[in-house]
């Protein structure tokens, strides 16, 4: 579908006074995207076409090219889809770009090669937990996480949804089960809080920094 399909727009419609961050399969016309929308009552917010496609997406998803956050009534947002916040640069990019509040939305599966016996002790349900405290924590923002729950066909999702705040605490979590992960915090208040004395963004060295090189 695309950003205007009446589905987006009734999703907006049952937001009302929320904000809320959804993915969908975007339509591009040659290209598919795996990507996600913003929206209120007041309409499309945001959108963001997941950049980071892992090898098993290459075959049915375009990538996207940037990441842009976008003013809404929680404050200023930026948006992740799964592997993407595996990449410090993607939350660091919202970040620069003012985001206080990182919404990474997921179908993030236990590990598919070394399964474990218990949830607790698979490899990427560390990595996911780690990711989001980390995206959180380096960039002194806000980080809202969802997940999938649930099997579906050989995978299965890690839940995990959580809200972590600007120096890397967790808020909020559901653990496996599906649920809602929910935090009450004055967004910008934690962030002027969490940035009193160390700014990371600031306090960055970017003139010592390597380059990506092609």
């Amino acid at each position: 579908m695309k950003p205007d399909d009446p589905v987006i727009a009734r999703v907006a419609a049952l937001a009302a006074e929320m904000v809320v961050c959804v993915g969908f399969c975007e339509d591009g016309g040659d290209v598919r995207y795996n990507a996600a929308v913003c929206v209120s009552g007041d309409g499309v917010l945001g959108l963001h076409r997941k950049v980071h496609l892992p090898a098993g997406e290459t075959a049915a998803y375009g990538p996207g090219d940037r990441f842009d956050a976008f003013d809404t009534p929680a404050g200023r947002i930026g948006m992740l889809i799964d592997y993407d916040k595996t990449f410090p640069e993607s939350a660091r990019s919202l970040a620069l770009d003012g985001a206080q509040i990182l919404a990474c939305l997921s179908a993030w599966p236990t590990s598919v090669t070394n399964r474990a016996p218990r949830i607790a002790q698979d490899r990427q349900s560390r990595l996911f937990d780690l990711y989001d405290q980390a995206r959180a924590a380096e960039n002194q923002v806000v980080l809202a996480s969802s997940n999938q729950t649930g099997v579906m066909g050989g995978m299965r999702f890690l839940g995990q949804a959580k809200v972590v705040g600007p120096g890397g605490d967790v808020l909020a979590r559901t653990w496996s089960k599906a649920g809602l992960a929910v935090a009450e915090l004055d967004v910008a208040a934690e962030i002027d809080r969490a940035r009193r004395i160390l700014h990371h963004l600031d306090e960055r060295r970017a003139d010592v920094y390597r380059e990506a090189r092609g």
